[in-house]
């Protein structure tokens, strides 16, 4: 067992703090077997017990940070083109790939996202294909994947607008417009959709390609929808309500100018990343407004690096970012930790510190989202996998 005492608790659940998420707990946590046994002002525990117990000085103790859309371990930082297997660029059309079958865990942004207190992270395909693959929400210590899988899969990269067209405008084929790109993904939709009502049916030979959308059509996941554009949000959503699907706005970089309409119709935003510059013609309206303009509105927002577009322990600073530019602060916290959770399907498991829940928590000397804050503390699964030495 472990003990964390003297704790200021900002656990991000209502059964804890009553109805403000971002309540402080003067308090304590014991953690057993991985997963958070009790939270209590105090906790008193018989001289018997065997248990380690660190006084956390009334430092800030949070859930775990959640990165809820990056490339990390896919898209390797230190190995070029060796190292990048974030993108199948030869077909515009490929479902049945798999996150786990290319995210490397010894990818040095895994030390880097456990130092900064993030504790799990949804990684996936990129942008370039029409549809890219399937996401997987993962803890970031560790070395065999398969040990460190939370929810697998967790979404369906689908993406729209200029990566695409780009990508396959070079190779002279399909999709060079948008047009095309909405057309490519209604087909793949059709056919898929078909071949599971078939297959539900009658006895039909095996087809990984179209089994990939079963969970999709089931809501067990969303459509991860690779949008910057008005227009490009507007298609998605479209796409979404033609097949009765769930999905998620990634990157939402153009939200802001139609937030009252989005937060009408319910999808959640993963937004970011914005500590980029504004490269391509797409992006042209990034900022750090977007966030709490959506949110503002009543959008469900996570925030996102996008890493390695920007490295993944910046995660806390763009949201201080956000929060400087409009987010309010409870917002805030709940972009990385509660509302990241609930857009990835995993808040049963983290995203808050409650009994029952897996014990993934971060200690800091402050407010994570303010740059001379240092993560004291990280712990995965009730392990303590960073102690700061100054700790």
């Amino acid at each position: 067992m472990l003990l964390l005492e003297n704790a200021a608790i900002r656990s991000m659940s209502d059964t804890i703090c009553g109805n403000y998420q971002a309540d402080i707990l003067e308090g304590s946590i014991l953690i057993d077997n991985g997963k958070i046994l009790e939270v209590s002002p105090k906790i008193e525990l018989p001289k018997s017990a065997d248990c380690m117990k660190i006084d956390v000085h009334h430092h800030l103790v949070m859930p775990g940070l959640i990165e809820a859309h990056c490339h990390m371990g896919i898209t390797e930082e230190k190995k070029g083109q060796e190292g990048d297997d974030c993108n199948e660029t030869v077909h515009p059309i490929t479902p049945m790939l798999r996150a786990i079958d290319a995210i490397n865990t010894m990818d040095a942004a895994f030390g880097d996202a456990v130092r900064a207190g993030i504790t799990c992270a949804n990684i996936g395909p990129g942008s370039a294909n029409v549809v890219g693959g399937q996401f997987a929400v993962i803890k970031t210590s560790g070395r065999r994947i398969d040990d460190l899988i939370l929810k697998f899969p967790s979404a369906m990269k689908v993406a729209f607008g200029e990566n695409p067209k780009v990508n396959y405008a070079g190779m002279n084929m399909s999709p060079a417009t948008r047009m095309a790109i909405a057309g490519m993904l209604r087909e793949e939709l059709v056919n898929a959709r078909e071949y599971l009502a078939k297959k539900d049916h009658e006895q039909v030979d095996i087809n990984l390609h179209y089994e990939a959308w079963r969970p999709v059509f089931e809501k067990k996941i969303p459509l991860k929808a690779h949008v910057h554009r008005v227009d490009d949000i507007f298609t998605a959503i479209r796409i979404a309500k033609e097949f009765d699907l769930n999905i998620t706005l990634d990157h939402c970089s153009e939200g802001h100018l139609i937030a009252p309409t989005l937060a009408k119709e319910g999808y959640p935003a993963v937004v970011g990343p914005d500590f980029t510059s504004r490269n391509k013609i797409e992006v042209q309206n990034v900022a750090f407004k977007t966030a709490g303009i959506l949110a503002n509105a009543g959008v469900m927002v996570a925030i996102t690096t996008d890493h390695p577009v920007s490295l993944i322990q910046s995660l806390p600073l763009c949201v201080g970012m956000c929060v400087k530019q409009g987010l309010s602060l409870e917002d805030g916290y709940k972009a990385m930790t509660i509302n990241a959770a609930k857009i990835c399907g995993i808040e049963d498991r983290v995203g808050s510190i409650e009994p029952g829940k897996d014990a993934d928590i971060a200690v800091f000397n402050g407010n994570p989202m303010e740059v001379f804050t240092q993560t004291l503390l990280t712990i995965i699964d009730g392990q303590i996998v960073y102690r700061n030495c100054l700790f």
